[in-house]
């Protein structure tokens, strides 16, 4: 492989964004792939790749450089090059690598793979959390989450079928496996934008992971029903609850974000759904909607442990402090908003974190403290039984 040096400073570029500026990763790569028109598929598919990988295995290969972090250009140069020299890529003779030593780079890399939290990236404090909280499954959890994230749909029957979309993807030519477990659900294997085509357009399908299209159905929503979304942001699991609902009904869905809620409205038009109503919370609001609800949905702010191979820089802005202020958030929400369900409704607890402690543990606070409440089934989605993301799913009844 020939390095290109404008495409290897975009790459520098990206890690500059992310580990100096602090910037999240998924937007600066938007940003970046749309910052040279020049640029073709195969080099917007260098930048990402590379980009991506080393994120992923950041300590990995701060380590191999003999760094503890990046915090200037030059440790970004660095660390570029010690992920080419590990991918037993040729360097060119750019000033920016006139000092890498390959062998002593090898040595390092050699010893980083045998330590779990260098070989796999994360910091000591969450590798310390995880085998805590997960014991045994931590190891094949953590390596999971490392893996690259496929692409998944979800049909949206109010205007397709899971088979005029594959007659779709076929004409298309991309490859795909329609899922057995999940109904609606296709997981696609090419690396293709399918937001450009017009089936997607005409809101045929929407993206959503295997493992998040998991949620609605366990509130097992009917077309005559109020539902409330507590925490809808952009609405995914909205649209999916509308989708189950034929469309009838009433969907409420709240978020704190008012640019959230628009982007939901977006999606609601393309889609073809015309039963949510978007409000924006403000402080009490729940009291308004006091015993309303049929079914209750709350997906609340977690640690987003379960998506860490969509979000990789997750690992290192995710602060240990923030685990408590999620937590003492997520049991709030819980009392708070419990309110809103009527005596014989669904509540379902949702989260895309991957620890007990956001999980089962919350559940079980709750239910002591709200003995009406009682646990019907619960669901942990492993990242790596199911190939999607982890997440956890509760579905509770409250019988008085």
């Amino acid at each position: 492989m020939k390095l290109h040096k404008n495409l290897c400073e975009a790459v520098v570029n990206g890690l500059d964004q992310v580990f100096i500026q602090d910037a999240y990763a998924n937007q600066v790569i938007e940003q970046l792939l749309l910052s040279n028109k020049k640029w073709g598929a195969r080099d917007r598919s260098f930048i990402a790749e590379h980009f991506y990988t080393i994120i992923r295995y950041y300590r990995l290969y701060c380590y191999g450089a003999g760094l503890t972090e990046i915090s200037s250009n030059a440790d970004e140069w660095q660390v570029l090059g010690t992920y080419f020299i590990d991918k037993d890529i040729e360097l060119p003779v750019w000033p920016e690598w006139a000092d890498l030593d390959a062998e002593a780079i090898k040595a390092r890399m050699a010893e980083g793979r045998t330590i779990r939290k260098i070989k796999e990236s994360v910091p000591d404090w969450l590798d310390e959390l995880g085998s805590k909280e997960l014991g045994s499954k931590w190891d094949e959890e953590l390596h999971a989450l490392n893996q690259t994230a496929h692409l998944c749909i979800r049909v949206n029957t109010l205007k397709a079928t899971a088979e005029s979309v594959a007659d779709f993807l076929r004409t298309e030519a991309v490859e795909f496996t329609i899922s057995d477990e999940v109904p609606n659900a296709i997981i696609i294997h090419s690396k293709k934008n399918l937001r450009n085509s017009y089936a997607y357009k005409s809101g045929w399908f929407e993206m959503q992971d295997i493992s998040s299209q998991q949620v609605a159905p366990l509130l097992d929503p009917r077309p005559a029903m109020t539902v409330i979304d507590a925490c809808a942001g952009a609405g995914g699991k909205a649209l999916n609850i509308a989708a189950l609902m034929h469309g009838k009904g009433e969907i409420i869905a709240i978020d704190l974000y008012p640019e959230k809620l628009k982007e939901l409205e977006a999606r609601a038009r393309r889609n073809g759904v015309a039963n949510i109503k978007t409000v924006g919370y403000t402080d009490g609001m729940e009291g308004n909607y006091r015993g309303e609800a049929d079914r209750l949905l709350l997906d609340v702010p977690c640690t987003a442990t379960g998506v860490i191979r969509r979000n990789p820089d997750t690992k290192w802005k995710l602060q240990p402090e923030a685990l408590d202020t999620l937590k003492e958030l997520q049991q709030d929400l819980l009392q708070r908003y419990s309110i809103m369900l009527k005596e014989g409704g669904i509540m379902v607890y949702a989260t895309c974190s991957i620890l007990p402690s956001e999980n089962e543990g919350q559940i079980e606070k709750f239910i002591a403290a709200n003995p009406s409440f009682e646990k019907l089934t619960e669901r942990r989605i492993s990242a790596h039984e199911s190939g999607g993301d982890g997440f956890y799913i509760c579905k509770m009844i409250k019988n008085r």
